[in-house]
């Protein structure tokens, strides 16, 4: 993973991507069938990444979900993941049209996953992390650690934790440690 993630998206993508989460939740708050947007730009929009949506209200998550990998062109999977964010994760009731003024959004576009070969070699703020164990698995994005001010320890821990893991699953041998880079919009 020395190379990095070489993805970049122009002004005019990222102002998009964030346009377009707005609308796809708009349009879900009116009760409107959510119609075809403008079509994005032709270039990287249409490439097929995995993507999470983000949502904050007053810097408070609001809610999130989102695909480590995709089919789908990078602009379909943001909107579906703006609707399911905004009405669809569990940790949180549906958004209402109140909330949505307030709304925050970020968009973490998911470069390739790989197995993490020493979790010595660990970047806060750099790498997101998978921990998967038998059918338990959890995902935190490389901002998270940032925002909470973790370590890299710490960070494994608390993917462990995600994962539904003992917070120290991340040394056993049997739990898989896997990483990623991500552009955040």
């Amino acid at each position: 993973m020395d190379d990095g993630f070489e993805f970049s998206l122009s002004m005019e993508e990222r102002q998009y991507l964030h346009d377009l989460v707005r609308s796809r939740i708009d349009l879900v708050l009116r009760d409107q069938k959510v119609g075809a947007m403008a079509p994005p730009p032709e270039g990287a929009l249409h490439e097929k990444w995995g993507a999470f949506v983000t949502l904050k209200r007053n810097g408070q998550l609001r809610g999130c979900i989102g695909r480590i990998a995709s089919n789908e062109p990078l602009h379909v999977t943001v909107g579906e993941m703006a609707e399911a964010a905004a009405f669809h994760d569990s940790r949180f009731p549906p958004l209402i049209m109140s909330e949505f003024k307030d709304l925050e959004v970020e968009v973490s576009v998911i470069g390739p996953i790989t197995r993490c070969p020493d979790p010595r070699l660990v970047e806060v703020g750099r790498h997101g992390l998978v921990m998967r164990r038998e059918s338990r698995q959890g995902l935190l994005l490389p901002q998270v650690p940032v925002e909470w001010e973790w370590d890299r320890e710490t960070f494994l821990d608390q993917t462990c934790r995600k994962a539904g893991l003992p917070a120290d699953a991340w040394h056993d041998p049997d739990t898989e440690i896997y990483w990623f880079e991500a552009l955040i919009v």
